[in-house]
């Protein structure tokens, strides 16, 4: 069975520019994924697809396969869809396909490794990564005023007594070659979630976020690998 890992890491950041290669405790950001990856039991090769060659360039040096990703999917409009389209044409045939996102530093091999062998053994066709929705009670703007989206504020209940939620926390997506094909999605067919610890949520966009993922990590993953 082949296992690869594709990480997207364009260089047009307008949030936080050029965050994929800006030094994260150490090393750039999208190393971390790379890292994560390598240290992977399950994954047998990582690729890096970008447009920016600076990035493929840094990201080889810690052991990615470069993946020169044509300019106009690497756009901010871009689905990462088609980005992982082009990747699939590029390597060929493989079996499973593990997708990370390098502004998601909060994760570690193992996160990576049991999302894999979720799909394998719970026969699904694709998994995400989540982190456990608890006390999170959702509201929305509508035309009516504001609404209850995930309870019902008029009949509270006891937090033990409400369903299971998940809060996708897009770090990890797993899936079959054929799910991108059939549903033009990374998730599709009989989906399973992997769930992550709480604090793992982070994600980075602008630069408080990059400062609070940093300090989080330094806590409680400088010494993981």
């Amino acid at each position: 069975m082949q296992i690869v890992c594709i990480i997207l890491a364009r260089g047009g950041s307008k949030g936080l520019p050029k965050k994929n290669i800006k030094l994260f405790s150490d090393f750039p950001l999208v190393c971390h994924s790379i890292r994560h990856a390598n240290n992977s039991r399950l994954i047998d090769k990582v690729y890096l697809s970008s447009e920016d060659s600076k990035i493929l360039k840094v990201g080889s040096s810690y052991g990615a396969i470069p993946i020169k990703r044509p300019t106009h999917l690497a756009q901010d409009e871009s689905p990462s869809e088609d980005a992982l389209k082009h990747f699939l044409e590029e390597i060929g045939e493989c079996d499973l396909v593990v997708f990370l996102q390098p502004t998601s530093p909060l994760r570690e091999a193992r996160d990576i490794d049991n999302i894999i062998e979720l799909v394998l053994e719970g026969n699904f066709d694709s998994a995400f990564s989540a982190t456990p929705a608890e006390d999170v009670f959702i509201w929305e703007n509508t035309n009516e005023g504001l609404k209850s989206v995930n309870y019902d504020f008029k009949n509270r209940r006891p937090r033990q007594a409400l369903e299971k939620q998940y809060i996708e926390n897009g770090s990890i997506y797993c899936f079959k070659p054929k799910v991108l094909e059939k549903y033009n999605n990374r998730l599709g067919g009989h989906i399973g979630v992997s769930l992550m610890e709480g604090w793992k949520v982070h994600e980075i966009d602008c630069l408080e976020d990059f400062e609070l993922c940093e300090f989080i990590y330094n806590q409680r993953l400088r010494d993981t690998g």
